[in-house]
């Protein structure tokens, strides 16, 4: 079968993609020019807003299972225990925000429960398979893949590069990858075994007069490995005995022990974002358009939200051609690289404070991506950047225990699955929905008694207050009509223009 969209690179980007158009019944082809998969912990961190995005591909049963919690980290300067510290600031769950901390789980467990799930929609990953040239025209890519030596020529709808920093998608459309190497910083990260230390906790290691002049190790999930991380003044190598010279220079004891050295590498500040996410029919995501600093946890998680953010368009583009759904594809780019700008400035700043010593450089605040919006670029003024604390217009849609016609449920159930969703609240009349193709699911949401649904100030939004079991919060602002459009991606869709068709109940 022709595949409809070819994707190159199979790391969590190009298989959150792929999960996400196979389920929509879109013909994929994954390929990757690596001859095994990855084996190594890398981008470890899974926040917030990726679980829920997990929860809706079907996978995060499975990641919760297979990973833990962020450990409580211990402190200890010139060999001293000195404090217990949080890289976060542990938050119960709330009905709006189901997974509010940030899970820990090796990339390349990730990319294991990812492949998996893709398989059960029959697609596999193809190994050692490059894509070397491809040349793009108004119906279509035409792409030339490698095999060991053997060439193949495929013809696809569409190609997405998810093929890393190095993009070959990207070098061939001469798209310039804006940024900066610093040569001057490097850090030395690895997976290592450690017996003497309690795997439950996470530890650094430093003198009393250089904090911040340290090493890391914090625990992976399931057995005794430790991910290390030690910026390093000068080049070092990465076999085990470099690590262990560290360990015994910064630690100032003899027990910890290191041993199994599984993966490790030294990394440089090569932090970079495309000029352009979109040339025609081809597209850029996740490392191949944004390269970041591991201080954060930033980039796998927005290599995936690209993904879920591309994948639908996609569907709707290739279900039904026309300006409105070409015009859908161009907000891509214009949405994800407002993102990827701003996240980037996020991991470098906490990069910046790592590298001068600052201490809140331990503090990972605002790193869940929960509050990633795109409210000021679908808003009928763009330029308008105050937000009051309702919800609006390209704002996350948040999860809430409510009552429909059909009983009692959630918002991220309704929302679960390819479906764009209308919530049409109280008596609302039901609309006609208009737009690009997207599948749209129309709910009845029941509205308590005492609640009022009048406008709290201009035409934009209502104040629609969910209360289940005494917990009233704010929870959704829609049109003047009583109705909120979910997009499939999660957020509220558009007001000025609907962005769904073919409704079913």
């Amino acid at each position: 079968m022709k595949p409809q969209v070819l994707i190159a690179g199979a790391g969590p980007t190009g298989l959150t993609l792929g999960i996400d158009l196979a389920r929509r019944g879109v013909a994929v082809r994954i390929v990757d020019k690596a001859e095994k998969f990855f084996d190594g912990s890398r981008g470890d961190g899974i926040q917030p807003r990726t679980l829920e995005v997990f929860g809706d591909l079907g996978v995060l049963d499975a990641v919760l299972d297979a990973g833990t919690p962020q450990a409580l980290m211990r402190v200890y300067l010139g060999g001293e225990f000195v404090m217990h510290r949080r890289m976060t600031e542990w938050r119960e769950p709330t009905p709006d925000v189901p997974h509010p901390n940030p899970w820990v789980l090796g990339q390349s467990d990730t990319e294991r429960i990812l492949r998996d799930r893709l398989a059960e929609f029959g697609v596999r990953v193809e190994l050692s398979t490059a894509l070397v040239d491809f040349n793009a025209d108004e119906q279509g890519v035409t792409a030339t893949l490698s095999h060991v030596g053997t060439l193949e020529t495929v013809r696809a709808d569409y190609l997405v590069g998810a093929d890393g920093g190095r993009s070959t998608v990207r070098k061939a459309l001469g798209i310039a990858f804006e940024g900066t190497t610093d040569e001057s910083i490097r850090m030395l990260l690895g997976d290592v075994r450690v017996d003497s230390l309690d795997h439950t906790h996470g530890y650094w290691f430093a003198e009393p007069d250089a904090p911040m002049d340290g090493f890391a190790m914090t625990p992976l999930p399931h057995d005794r490995k430790f991910q290390f991380m030690a910026p390093l003044a000068e080049d070092s190598g990465t076999d085990l005995a470099s690590l262990q010279a560290i360990v015994n220079t910064r630690s100032q004891r003899t027990d910890i022990v290191l041993s199994d050295l599984t993966w490790s590498t030294v990394w440089r500040p090569n932090i970079r974002l495309a000029e352009h996410f979109r040339a025609g029919r081809v597209f850029l995501a996740g490392d191949a358009a944004h390269v970041h600093p591991p201080t954060g946890g930033q980039g796998m998680n927005t290599g995936v939200q690209d993904a879920y953010n591309l994948g639908w368009k996609l569907e709707a583009a290739l279900r039904n051609p026309n300006p409105d759904t070409e015009s859908l594809l161009d907000t891509y780019e214009t949405e994800r690289r407002t993102v990827a700008a701003r996240v980037l400035g996020l991991s470098s700043d906490l990069l910046d404070k790592t590298v001068q010593g600052d201490a809140d450089a331990m503090n990972r605040e605002g790193t869940q991506q929960l509050d990633i919006s795109y409210r000021n670029l679908l808003l009928h003024n763009p330029s308008d950047p105050s937000h009051d604390g309702r919800l609006h217009a390209g704002d996350r849609a948040p999860d809430a225990p409510l009552s429909t016609a059909d009983g009692a449920t959630t918002l991220f159930d309704l929302f679960r699955g390819p479906h764009a969703t209308l919530l049409v609240f109280g008596d609302a009349p039901t609309p006609e929905i208009t737009g690009p193709s997207v599948s749209t699911r129309i709910v009845s949401v029941l509205i308590p008694d005492n609640h009022s649904t009048a406008p709290i100030s201009g035409t934009l939004d209502h104040d629609i207050v969910i209360d289940i079991e005494g917990h009233a919060f704010h929870a959704y602002g829609v049109t003047d009509s009583g109705h909120a459009l979910v997009r499939p991606d999660g957020y509220v869709g558009a007001l000025a223009v609907d962005i769904a068709t073919h409704p079913s109940r």
